[in-house]
């Protein structure tokens, strides 16, 4: 279970990180790319991680959105994450 958590993690830092170096928005795409991009390697070494992440960056945009780290859904077009101000 610690895994688990610790993997969410790293993927909530991963998206910060992606949206960032995407200029402070991205879509859903942009970010997967991007995380592929910077993390392919740590991904393909990890062990359930590699099946998971595609789920779980979507899931900690949502925690970010909760959080105030990402503006919320109904604040930015459609299908875009955007760091909040």
């Amino acid at each position: 279970m610690a895994a688990i958590a610790s993997n969410k993690i790293i993927l909530t830092k991963w998206v910060v990180e992606a949206i960032i170096e995407n200029g402070g928005k991205a879509d859903l795409l942009q970010v997967a790319k991007i995380i592929w991009k910077n993390h392919s390697r740590e991904l393909e070494e990890s062990a359930d991680l590699f099946y998971t992440w595609q789920y779980d960056y979507r899931w900690a945009a949502t925690h970010l959105r909760h959080k105030g780290v990402l503006k919320p859904a109904k604040d930015s077009p459609r299908g875009m994450w955007e760091i909040a101000n």
